[in-house]
């Protein structure tokens, strides 16, 4: 009995090492199944065997791991720094983002140049406006910490908003190629799996970062998860006319129109009232800013006010 028992210890609780070669491995044939092996093939069907274990196993593994990396981040000085600045983190972020933008921003560019085709320069349009405003973000943040310059924080958040509000033009290229399939958009079923976790990842990150960094009482902050925000909402209506193409071949040709206009509305909707209240709040803030710093305005109002209660 102590046998089963250490036999099912092993099985279930593995050396970590073990639980991550395991999944990786799981991971990777699962993937050569779906994608060069039909159906019937007796690897394809054992990977599925094999994924089932794995995924078993790192969630029995899952609460130890948690309390291994934990530790890991007490002991290791840059781990732990990185815990604790959110400054750096938001750095580290930014820098990533911006990069990521303008490198996509330009191939994006040059495919247009060599295509001749309106869709690729909105897409350059688009994603050179991300890291725009990413870029000017990050080189006040470098420089200066988060609440530091208040007034000069709320017009930059004022300038992401106007460039949110003329990023709806590209968005409304996207929606007429979406809807009128100009552009064909065909992905293999694993590569729109991958893209649903992705966005549906970064759009519940999006969501809670822009709740939690509003504490910190940045504007410039809370323009960074603002724009974080609105490329996750974005990703949702290529998601769609991705997961139409591959699992909706049977549907009808005005269901998808229906469908993607309807979604294509909401994400134009959701970008254009963020910029919108992004231009009216910080126009608000700044206002309160210069009056609360002009004495001479202030006394003035202040004798208007007592003039009028007399």
């Amino acid at each position: 009995m102590r046998d089963w028992k250490k036999i099912g210890g092993k099985l279930l609780f593995p050396h970590p090492a073990v639980t991550a070669l395991l999944a990786a491995f799981a991971f990777a044939l699962l993937i050569y199944g779906f994608l060069a092996l039909n159906e019937t093939h007796p690897l394809r069907i054992g990977s599925y065997a094999l994924s089932f274990y794995a995924l078993v196993i790192v969630c029995l593994r899952l609460p130890s791991l948690i309390r291994y990396g934990k530790k890991i981040r007490q002991e290791n000085p840059y781990l732990r720094r990185y815990a604790a600045d959110v400054r750096l983190r938001m750095n580290l972020s930014l820098l990533i983002a911006c990069g990521v933008n303008s490198a996509y921003a330009l191939f994006q560019l040059c495919l247009g140049i060599r295509h001749h085709s309106a869709w690729f320069y909105a897409m350059a349009g688009y994603y050179f406006l991300l890291g725009l405003m990413r870029l000017m973000l990050i080189r006040y943040t470098g420089k200066h910490a988060p609440g530091e310059r208040q007034a000069i924080e709320w017009k930059k958040y004022r300038i992401c908003g106007v460039c949110l509000l003329l990023m709806t033009l590209a968005l409304t290229i996207f929606i007429i190629y979406f809807i009128f399939r100009i552009r064909e958009f065909a992905h293999h079923e694993i590569t729109t799996i991958a893209m649903a976790a992705y966005t549906f990842s970064a759009l519940t990150m999006a969501i809670i970062n822009t709740f939690r960094y509003r504490r910190y009482g940045s504007p410039v902050y809370s323009a960074a998860k603002a724009i974080s925000l609105v490329s996750a909402v974005v990703s949702v209506l290529t998601l769609e006319n991705a997961m139409l193409t591959a699992f909706g071949r049977e549907s009808s040709e005005l269901f998808r129109r229906i469908m993607l206009g309807m979604t294509g509305l909401a994400v134009v909707s959701v970008v254009q009232c963020t910029a919108i209240y992004m231009i009216g709040h910080a126009k608000k803030m700044l206002r309160a800013h210069q009056k609360e710093n002009d004495p001479a305005q202030r006394q003035e109002e202040t004798g208007e006010k007592i003039h009028d209660g007399k």
